[in-house]
């Protein structure tokens, strides 16, 4: 069952019903009604690894431990976590070859490949105005 709207008088005089908002929907003025797309998106890319998985493959297919040796600070658990969650995000594909031990490279996917050039301008924007994030923080924590 839908919620009831309120009716509202406009500027230019006339009536329109206005519907309640339910969740993230209309919220995000940018774009609209994809607050809720947007958020959930960068709640996966933008947590501390998944950006360095993407630009790292974007390189190219590598074995689990060529990738976590190209990824400084990153433990085999956190690895495995973000490989996963980009895999079931479509955005990684994981391959294992039947071989003994068992072989299991990893590769962007065609998805996961149009990723690379915003993760790149995140990377260079952040890379960028690092020492000025710095020296605002310490500003900030000085206060």
């Amino acid at each position: 069952m839908r919620a009831a709207g309120r009716l509202t008088a406009t500027p230019a005089g006339t009536i329109e019903l206005v519907e309640p908002r339910i969740g993230y929907e209309g919220s995000c003025r940018a774009h609209g009604n994809d607050g809720r797309a947007i958020g959930d998106i960068l709640a996966r890319i933008g947590d501390k690894w998944s950006l360095l998985v993407i630009a790292t493959l974007h390189e190219g297919r590598l074995r689990f431990g060529e990738l976590q040796g190209h990824i400084p600070g990153i433990s085999q658990r956190m690895l495995t976590l973000t490989v996963r969650q980009l895999e079931r995000d479509g955005i990684v594909t994981r391959t294992v070859f039947p071989e003994v031990p068992p072989r299991v490279e990893y590769e962007l996917t065609e998805l996961g490949k149009t990723l690379f050039v915003p993760a790149r301008a995140i990377a260079g924007w952040a890379v960028a105005h690092h020492d000025e994030i710095e020296r605002a923080r310490t500003a900030y924590d000085a206060r």
